[in-house]
């Protein structure tokens, strides 16, 4: 008799966990400032058009396009400010190596991948009790009744879409657009939410890694965006911002020079002391001086 030997399905696309599933119907003005996390999140633009940032690469996007952020890459998006946008956003664990594909495109999605993921929407509608409109979520909670499979559907969906969107590879994959205005105007905005943070922990120390940190940026993207922005070094900008605090102070009366060196988070009024003079030509001593003698 044959021995019959069973062949397992190589799993090319496999979905390891659904994250959040969304729709969100934004005003004309919408405005994410951003995220990283570490795991894959698709976009999909169903009706208007938005600005997108993936770390430093700006993209515009319009009616039936998809882009796809890997993990740990920060991303943001705008509306344009004219159209109210309607978006699809699926986040997902997939560790399988032909997500690589998806990287760096901005994607058409034809009819049938647009009908793959209207179903998953359905599914995820029927699967969970989280609204899909709530940006806040963190977890999709599994509805108490549910049709059957209806959480295995939303992968496999998933799954379908995503393979046949690597089937049609280079032919409908369009280049990396970017886009200047977009760039410059979320540099923009992140340099200024950097010095607004800087400001509000001028009395102690900061270090660039918390800046860093805070911005979800890496080093060296945080220096070449702050540089662009600003003319000046990030940490070079923080010393300048406690120099200006410390002759604030010093004109104000609130404190001796040794006070305000130890409320500013210098180790020493001697450091305090050099620094101050490196910045304005004058010790804090001389600076006071001048100041009365007007």
């Amino acid at each position: 008799m044959p021995v019959f030997v069973p062949t397992v399905p190589r799993r090319e696309m496999a979905v390891d966990a659904i994250v959040t599933v969304h729709y969100f119907e934004y005003a004309k003005n919408y405005v994410f400032e951003g995220e990283k996390h570490d795991f894959w999140e698709l976009l999909y633009v169903d009706k208007g058009e938005v600005e997108v940032m993936a770390d430093s690469t700006g993209y515009r996007l319009r009616q039936g396009e998809m882009i796809f952020h890997k993990p740990n890459e920060f991303h943001n998006v705008f509306a344009n400010g004219v159209v109210a946008p309607n978006l699809v956003v699926v986040s997902f664990v997939c560790r399988s190596p032909a997500m690589s594909y998806f990287e760096g495109k901005v994607l058409h999605v034809d009819g049938d991948e647009r009908e793959l993921l209207a179903r998953l929407v359905a599914e995820a509608r029927d699967a969970f009790v989280s609204p899909l409109d709530d940006p806040r979520t963190v977890q999709m909670v599994r509805a108490s009744s549910s049709a059957f499979g209806s959480e295995q559907m939303v992968v496999s969906l998933l799954e379908q879409m995503l393979i046949r969107m690597v089937r049609r590879g280079a032919e409908q994959a369009q280049e990396v657009k970017v886009s200047s205005s977009v760039k410059r105007r979320s540099d923009h905005d992140l340099a200024e939410r950097v010095i607004a943070y800087m400001e509000e922990n001028l009395c102690g120390g900061l270090s660039f890694a918390q800046v860093c940190r805070f911005s979800a940026q890496s080093a060296t993207n945080l220096k070449t965006i702050f540089k662009a922005a600003t003319g000046m070094g990030v940490m070079e900008y923080y010393r300048m911002l406690k120099i200006e605090y410390a002759k604030r102070l010093l004109r104000e009366g609130s404190g001796n020079i040794t006070q305000i060196a130890d409320r500013l988070g210098y180790a020493s009024v001697h450091y305090f002391s050099r620094h101050f003079k490196q910045a304005t030509g004058m010790t804090p001593s001389e600076y006071t001086q001048s100041i009365q003698a007007k």
